[in-house]
């Protein structure tokens, strides 16, 4: 039980939480008793390779070797890795083989290269998550699709909502996957006891989901340490289990300790352009030591909703759910960004 309090104390704070989540979120239909959530397995994930590219081989062969993902989810595509961005007409058919391969049973994918990141319009993981629809895409500042995932109690995503959550194992060289993997799997079940924090900065414009920050360290105290900060750096600190903020560059991120499992992420409109941008790379963090971020692909405007609801994200971590699940239920409108990380990290949850 998290940082020894009891299990009725942390029932208590569940039904507190859920009855009243932060504002913009629309009333979640959960039990009001906790229940600890169990997380996606090896068994029901999916690992998309691309054959002309011998650094996606690598990081599949490795990570099928850690995971051990079944010979038959390994599904195998051929494209070239020399741009930024797929088209459309590009991706379309690609899709189709894949969903071809797919077993029935699987529920998630994982990716294993870094370039394309992007679809036209729309991120490479929401692509294949639930095919290409500009729906999820915008034009200027608008809203998009929205996620039925979203906040969901689902451990089915693809049998209950028709979405396959898809991340991306991704980093400049195999060393830097590998050692992203190894993080991932080292953190399973280890009920770490680190510190999330929120910081709302100075840059107002990316600061715009901070309105929700101090109501969310509010509704943990007592449970799980999240503190909320005013300030545009967090700097030696070596208890990070989560850092959300926002800004065009976050500095010092080298100097904190990321615990296995990790995950943070900043609000800017190219954190998830992951070559080839002048804003900060979703990566660094990851080179930093977390083990999942997320950052947009295309200007997606402010919007809260297209970025990770922090409240929402370690609600479903700390009861259990993998990385990639509680990433994908914390994004309402995850068509222009991308979810970067080790997928099946369990930090929180317990053996079956």
């Amino acid at each position: 039980m998290l940082r020894g309090y009891s299990k009725n104390f942390y029932r208590s704070f569940i039904y507190t939480l859920l009855i009243g989540i932060s504002s913009g979120v629309h009333a979640l239909n959960y039990s009001p008793l906790y229940a600890p959530l169990p997380g996606l397995t090896a068994q029901e994930l999916a690992v998309i390779v691309n054959d002309a590219d011998p650094l996606s081989i690598q990081i599949a062969d490795y990570y099928q070797r850690k995971r051990n993902i079944p010979q038959k989810q390994m599904i195998h595509i051929r494209f070239n890795v020399h741009t930024n961005v797929m088209t459309q007409s590009q991706f379309e058919p690609l899709k189709k083989q894949v969903d071809r391969q797919t077993p029935k049973h699987v529920q998630a994918f994982v990716l294993t290269w870094m370039q394309p990141f992007r679809v036209d319009c729309m991120s490479m993981t929401t692509a294949f998550a639930r095919g290409f629809d500009k729906a999820y895409c915008a034009v200027g500042c608008l809203e998009t699709r929205k996620s039925a995932y979203f906040a969901s109690n689902s451990n089915r995503p693809f049998v209950d909502h028709n979405v396959r959550p898809t991340m991306v194992l991704a980093g400049e060289d195999f060393t830097q996957v590998k050692q992203l993997i190894d993080r991932g799997v080292a953190a399973d079940f280890t009920h770490p006891t680190g510190s999330g924090y929120l910081l709302k900065t100075s840059d107002a414009a990316r600061s715009s989901r901070a309105a929700i920050f101090p109501k969310t360290a509010e509704n943990f105290k007592g449970v799980w340490p999240v503190y909320y900060l005013e300030q545009d750096v967090l700097e030696y600190k070596t208890d990070v289990m989560f850092y959300f903020t926002g800004l065009e560059h976050v500095a010092n991120i080298t100097s904190n300790t990321y615990l296995p499992g990790a995950v943070a992420d900043h609000l800017t409109s190219a954190g998830g352009v992951l070559a080839g941008s002048d804003q900060m790379n979703s990566l660094e963090w990851l080179k930093a030591g977390a083990t999942g971020t997320y950052g947009a692909v295309i200007e997606p405007c402010n919007f809260p909703a297209k970025f990770p609801h922090p409240e929402i994200l370690m609600h479903f971590y700390l009861r259990g759910n993998t990385l990639i699940e509680a990433y994908w239920k914390s994004v309402q409108e995850p068509g222009q960004g991308i979810f970067v990380g080790e997928p099946l990290a369990k930090p929180f949850a317990y053996p079956q």
